[in-house]
């Protein structure tokens, strides 16, 4: 019996030729990440281990990125003790205000994580690295614990369900509409626990951006991981950003599948997740009805990245922001912000009337720069539209691409792209 690319990357990590389906593994680590909300967890669960020192200093990532810079006292104590710790302990791959970002956007885009990887983080969006042909996965705050102080961790290794893409997406069509659409196929639940393998001719078709997009937004079917195969656009992106060695894995011929969808990439629409689930999905065209919102927030960890900067400054430059609409941009990196700035595209958001922040995951969990009042509406290039995600549990969020939160922005409603516009290469 063959295995699928994540198999062949758990077996080669636990020492094994050969892993199946629901079989309990110890695998080796390649990154242990964790945040300012669930570091400070995993630092007090290995004070109580009595462990002294980490497995490998230079294979834990730590980013304050949440509540930072800090939002109040408690924050500012929590991003203290995760200093603290990582000052301690030598941790290489500390970032702090100044050189963080969001860490989902941070870590590759820094070389800490290539094909063939096995990731976990105490951060569930930490799927995002297999867009790069890596098994990455978010874990719970003991087991970062556990794995920053043996290098280990333990795994179920999962079942896959294999999507393949055909065909090249259409203008404004992005790797968010692609997803968004491949949770309202198959549900919130559709891939629990399961592998979500993106294979095809259509995978050329997609950005990396794009293909980021797509493994972090996994989880939000039920998904263990996602992963993409590892083609020329991969490697191009790897040589850029890292001098780490890579292993390229390749699903057998016979490997299993408990489910096989075919997506054609040329027929998806510009697609918005309704309240109060990523499964609710509508495309542009079946909405029907204006919906008038209070506040559209472009970037997190989903889609803060230079490419989601520069659709979104296309469709902003020369017109305004609605009135009474609050749009607030966060480029996910500092080298994302300084790009932006660069191509000018900063001050394209501010002259349509947008405010642009430092990097911080901030809105996204409603934790702070845009928290939503009772019965206010968002449109958000975010990853989770749950009863209260984004502040009081009478507000609403609306899923959507960049360009579609631009496009709605200046309508002051949801609203998609101008058809006769074309999208930046």
């Amino acid at each position: 019996m063959g295995m699928t690319m994540t198999q062949k990357i758990l077996a080669a990590h636990a020492g094994l030729d050969h892993v199946e389906a629901g079989q309990l593994i110890e695998a080796d680590l390649d990154l242990v990440l964790g945040n300012d909300i669930t570091s400070p967890v995993a630092i007090k669960e290995m004070e109580k281990m009595k462990v002294e020192g980490v497995f490998d200093r230079e294979k834990i990532a730590l980013v304050p990125d949440h509540f930072v810079p800090n939002k109040d006292i408690k924050s500012a104590e929590h991003c203290k003790c995760v200093r603290e710790f990582a000052r301690k302990n030598g941790i290489t791959n500390y970032f702090e205000v100044g050189q963080m970002g969001i860490e989902h956007a941070l870590l590759p885009e820094k070389g800490l994580t290539v094909a063939g990887d096995v990731v976990i983080g105490a951060d569930s969006h930490t799927c995002t690295y297999g867009a790069l042909g890596a098994f990455s996965t978010g874990v719970g705050s003991t087991d970062m614990a556990a794995g920053m102080a043996t290098g280990k961790a333990w795994f179920k290794v999962p079942s896959a369900i294999r999507f393949y893409l055909v065909g090249k997406p259409s203008q404004w069509v992005s790797g968010k509409d692609v997803i968004l659409h491949i949770i309202g196929m198959i549900g919130v639940d559709g891939a629990l626990y399961k592998s979500m393998e993106f294979v095809g001719e259509g995978v050329a078709n997609l950005s990396m951006d794009d293909r980021f997009t797509i493994a972090n937004m996994a989880i939000e079917a039920g998904g263990k991981n996602g992963i993409f195969p590892v083609d020329e656009r991969a490697i191009a992106y790897m040589k850029e950003h890292s001098d780490r060695p890579f292993t390229v894995y390749e699903a057998d011929e016979d490997a299993i599948y408990d489910e096989e969808y075919t997506i054609d990439l040329s027929t998806l629409r510009p697609t918005v997740a309704f309240p109060h689930l990523p499964e609710n999905t509508k495309t542009i065209d079946e909405i029907g009805q204006d919906i008038a919102i209070d506040q559209v927030v472009i970037g997190s960890c989903t889609n803060g990245r230079i490419g989601d900067m520069r659709v979104a400054a296309e469709i902003l430059k020369g017109r305004h922001v609605a009135e009474g609409v609050r749009c607030i941009v966060i480029p996910a990196t500092q080298q994302v912000y300084l790009e932006a700035m660069q191509e000018g595209l900063l001050k394209t958001f501010i002259e349509a009337g947008a405010v642009v922040s430092t990097p911080t995951c901030g809105p996204c969990l409603g934790g702070y720069m845009g928290v939503l009042a009772e019965g206010e509406r968002c449109v958000s290039t975010t990853n989770r539209n749950f009863v209260g995600r984004m502040g009081h549990v009478k507000s609403e969020i609306y899923l959507a691409s960049p360009a579609v939160a631009a496009a709605s922005a200046v309508a002051g409603k949801i609203a998609g792209p101008c058809p006769a516009e074309k999208r930046l290469s």
